[in-house]
């Protein structure tokens, strides 16, 4: 398993943008399949988006497509999700996971139960 920590959250204005990072120590990084999740005060954690071990490929939930991007820097062992448009439903504590095993690339929306490793999380506020 990896170990990860998030960051780059803060507060925004509606419309703007934000790049979430998500570190992750070891030399397994780039043998594992990254998903980014969010969840709100008093709901459950939301898929946002996967992306496969070289990064040639990703996979997004219908609520963030063509506003989020997730990529990777495997020599970084950095995973990012860029957010742009921001929108008040946005606000929600954005958690970065790591596949649950190796060389495995979970799509079409998984559940948290497909990743097995978890950062802290960090808080992102839009305002209007």
């Amino acid at each position: 398993q990896v170990q990860l920590v998030e960051s780059g959250g803060g507060l925004v204005q509606a419309g703007g943008s934000l790049r979430l990072s998500c570190a992750a120590s070891g030399r397994t990084f780039s043998r594992y399949a990254m998903g980014w999740f969010r969840q709100a005060p008093g709901k459950e954690r939301e898929f946002i988006g996967t992306i496969n071990l070289s990064g040639s490929s990703t996979y997004y939930a219908d609520s963030v497509k063509g506003r989020f991007t997730i990529s990777r820097d495997n020599a970084k062992n950095t995973v990012y999700l860029q957010m742009n448009s921001l929108k008040l439903e946005d606000t929600a504590v954005y958690y970065c996971a790591a596949a649950r095993r190796t060389y495995y690339y979970p799509t079409y929306e998984p559940g948290p139960e497909a990743f097995g490793s978890w950062g802290q999380g960090t808080q992102v506020t839009v305002s209007s």
